[in-house]
């Protein structure tokens, strides 16, 4: 095995896992660190879906309680169908515009310019939100509605251009939906369960050809990582939005963006 490829997976799992559930775009990251490494070829693109996988475990490991107890009582409680209900809400814009646009926007939307710009933009939309006097009138995951369910889904699918980032939609979108900004925080990692699962099993379907068992240690380092990786991010966001807005996150985009603007123009 190539010690260098190992090295390069290494990175790139640390990078899906510490951004993934950040409002920092982790595919935006992914592009561009990948086209630095020169690890953004069709096997460079396979084990991206493979390395959100591991993301995705993560959180369904950070929130396993909640999880297996929403499976036990979907029959019998009315606020785990409600839970339910409200991911499948907040999931569906994505999922139609996704499957609508998924070619497109891998064609023509995935390159470093592309993600830099949007970084940037989004940077100054959080700054934005941040300076709105919201007002929070859901505390709690489990009481909210169908209609913030929704409206969330529908800022979610802003992030299928890449650089947006889909946890900054959510977070951001929950808050100016009435949601204070832990229970939008806890949403968006629940949210991220079916879309990036629907996204994994679309992109693995569609690169089934490229899967080859000799990159199955490549690809576990990518895994391990990222899965670590990302339950330490998930920790992190959680103790830092008990007490700090996002701010230094918006800053960071757009500091972050203009640096690739120079580096690649």
């Amino acid at each position: 095995m190539d010690i260098l490829l190992l090295v390069k997976a290494f990175i790139l799992g640390v990078v899906e896992g510490a951004t993934e559930f950040l409002p920092i775009s982790s595919t935006g990251h992914l592009i561009i660190v990948g086209d630095y490494l020169h690890f953004n070829d069709d096997k460079g693109k396979v084990f991206e879906i493979v390395i959100q996988l591991a993301a995705i475990l993560a959180v369904c490991w950070e929130y396993r309680r909640k999880l297996i107890d929403t499976a036990v009582h979907l029959g019998s409680e009315s606020q785990a169908r409600q839970f339910v209900l409200n991911l499948f809400l907040a999931f569906l814009p994505a999922a139609i515009l996704g499957l609508a646009l998924h070619s497109t926007i891998k064609q023509y939307l995935f390159s470093p310019i592309t993600v830099a710009v949007a970084l940037i933009v989004g940077g100054f939309a959080i700054l934005w939100i941040e300076r709105l006097a919201l007002t929070a009138s859901t505390v709690h995951i489990d009481k909210i509605g169908p209609k913030q369910a929704v409206q969330i889904g529908l800022a979610q699918s802003l992030a299928l251009f890449p650089g947006l980032s889909r946890a900054g939609a959510t977070i951001l979108g929950g808050m100016l939906f009435g949601l204070d900004r832990k229970t939008a925080t806890e949403f968006s990692f629940f949210l991220a369960i079916p879309i990036m699962f629907a996204a994994t099993i679309l992109d693995v379907y569609k690169s089934r050809d490229i899967l080859s068992i000799n990159d199955a240690g490549l690809f576990a380092v990518g895994f391990i990582t990222a899965f670590l990786a990302a339950l330490i991010a998930i920790r992190f966001l959680l103790r830092f939005v008990a007490s700090h807005d996002f701010k230094v996150f918006a800053w960071y985009r757009i500091v972050f963006g203009v640096l690739v603007l120079l580096y690649f123009l």
